[in-house]
């Protein structure tokens, strides 16, 4: 009985240590970060109505851009779960390994269904999984995927770090990838969408061109930063597996209507003027048979149309750039 009891004692004795390491490092986090501005400063209303008319290649309509997320997490670390509710459990094998189902077999399976429609992935990579997994990227780099920064690990957000650590965080995450896909990310997701007050101005001083966080239109459009310039493209917190089957807990087959609904009308709307649509997916989700099935679908039902351009985030970027950027 003794030693039940020194063992317990000494089980919350390291909670309690593991929460004043968590309470320390937030404080310290919060002293060297920034106050936030009450405005962010970063670009201009511009209503969509007033802006030129965007015509993409070949009278396309629509371009398509398709954004597999690729991570990596750390085992003593909470994750994205599907099982569980509010227990907590570290460590927690059941979700880690339905996250693991992603690597091992749904990018795969994800990688078969794009390469059968023509579409060529950007990927939201964890620098980690170049580590990690290896052969995805031989894989991915044989399709012509492009690769784009997302963070080292999703077990680790940026609006958590330091100045240092997160100017430390981005630079490892460009050289990692450059080292092993061979060309440096132009684009950026971070883990999570989150920022801190710094990060555009990081990001852009280490080579990123355009990114993903914030989610608030259907065309790309110039972002201000200190040095260099920065792109916001249209990535979507709907039109993405996660929120859409795990939040709003729709069913496979409704979010595959969702990924239909959103392109006819986008379809229409890009008869005036061109738009991007966005599909994010994380290939622990759509890689399960009962629902890649439905991104298959509609796939197909995309593809059917002759006015959609399946490009990846830099050609979009460029084209923009080339054609629309004011200089």
């Amino acid at each position: 009985m003794a030693r039940k009891s020194r063992r317990a004692t000494s089980a919350v004795r390291s909670a309690v240590r593991t929460r004043v390491r968590q309470a320390t490092a937030a404080k310290k986090v919060s002293a060297d970060a920034p106050p936030i501005p009450r405005a962010h400063g970063r670009f201009d209303y511009s209503p969509i109505i007033d802006r030129p008319p965007l015509r993409w290649p070949n009278g396309a309509r629509v371009a398509l851009w398709v954004i597999p997320n690729i991570e990596h997490f750390l085992f003593d670390r909470p994750g994205t779960k599907i099982s569980g509710g509010g227990m907590v459990v570290n460590p927690d094998i059941l979700n880690y390994a339905w996250r693991d189902y992603g690597v091992r077999v749904g990018i795969w399976r994800l990688m078969e269904i794009l390469t059968k429609f023509g579409v060529r992935g950007t990927v939201a990579l964890n620098s980690d999984v170049c580590r990690e997994y290896p052969r995805i990227i031989e894989e991915g780099r044989k399709l012509g995927w492009e690769w784009m920064g997302h963070g080292i690990t999703n077990s680790i957000v940026l609006n958590q770090q330091t100045e240092t650590e997160e100017r430390a965080l981005i630079k490892e995450v460009v050289s990692t990838i450059t080292r092993a896909a061979g060309v440096a990310p132009r684009g950026w997701l971070s883990p999570g969408m989150t920022e801190t007050v710094r990060t555009l101005d990081i990001l852009a001083e280490n080579g990123i061109e355009y990114t993903g966080n914030w989610v608030n239109d259907e065309q790309p459009y110039p972002m201000k930063v200190k040095k260099g310039s920065m792109i916001s493209m249209p990535y979507s917190s709907e039109i993405n597996d996660i929120p859409a089957l795990l939040s709003l807990h729709q069913s496979p087959e409704r979010f595959g209507q969702m990924i239909r609904d959103q392109f006819d009308v986008l379809y229409e709307d890009g008869g005036t003027s061109g738009r991007v649509m966005s599909i994010c997916l994380h290939p622990f989700l759509i890689g399960h048979p009962h629902r890649s099935k439905y991104l298959a679908r509609a796939l197909a039902h995309i593809t059917s149309r002759q006015e959609v351009w399946l490009a990846t985030g830099s050609e979009i970027v460029d084209w923009y750039k080339k054609n629309y950027l004011k200089r």
